[in-house]
């Protein structure tokens, strides 16, 4: 059964929330404060995290550096901030979806379902050994999950590596952000191409020489995103 740590200091969502998962199926854990929280996060092995970003003691923000920086644990940090630095801030540190609330139990499920199927696929499917796909100096291990960038390995989240390789094995091939959502993702956009954007950022400064330059993922101005080769 899979395992989700909800860190959510009003109780009465966490309740909600632990309520609706445990009906589709999962096991649910819930921490009401940042600290615990962190440390449950870092210690046990949970399939997902839900995560806050309003905490006591230790804010989401935080929890979702130190989590990315040891696991590729999948994170949907949800908030009832709309604004779009706190969407792209938390992104950007790794989280793998963001949820302005309120919204319904249903939906959760739903994003719930979709990242651990996803990761479960990749984590367990039955690649070959040794799948590797090389490109002008990037080496992307897909069995292992691993990358180097000119013979120097690079640490990338999941959705990033699923990016980028998803990228690299469709070369010159223009992508709409709409598209490379709905294939990394599994689920429509709903107007909110962030997460791509962000993801593409912190893309190229783990491969690309000069940023302002990309050399590998380029943008294609009105239309999207195209790895070239």
């Amino acid at each position: 059964m899979s395992k989700i740590l909800i860190i959510e200091d009003e109780e009465a969502i966490a309740d909600l929330e632990k309520d609706y998962l445990e009906l589709s199926g999962f096991e649910v854990e819930i921490a009401n404060r940042g600290d615990t929280g962190l440390a449950m996060a870092l210690e046990a092995d949970f399939d997902l995290i839900i995560l806050d970003l309003m905490l006591p003691e230790v804010d989401g923000f935080e929890i979702c550096r130190q989590v990315r920086d040891s696991k590729n644990t999948p994170i949907i940090m949800v908030s009832a901030k709309k604004d779009d630095i706190d969407k792209i801030r938390g992104l950007g540190l790794g989280a793998d979806d963001y949820m302005t609330k309120p919204f319904s139990p249903s939906e959760l499920v739903a994003r719930v379902k979709a990242h651990m199927d996803r990761y479960n696929r990749l984590i367990h499917s039955g690649a070959p050994q040794n799948e590797i796909v090389e490109i002008r100096g990037i080496k992307i291990d897909k069995t292992a999950r691993r990358v180097w960038v000119n013979g120097e390995e690079k640490t990338f989240t999941t959705k990033e590596f699923d990016l980028l390789t998803f990228l690299a094995q469709n070369p010159n091939r223009v992508f709409t952000k709409e598209e490379l959502f709905r294939e990394i993702w599994d689920m429509e956009s709903v107007g909110d191409i962030a997460t791509v954007t962000v993801h593409i950022k912190k893309i190229r400064e783990k491969i690309e020489f000069n940023t302002a330059k990309p050399q590998y993922v380029e943008t294609i101005w009105g239309v999207g995103y195209r790895f070239k080769v």
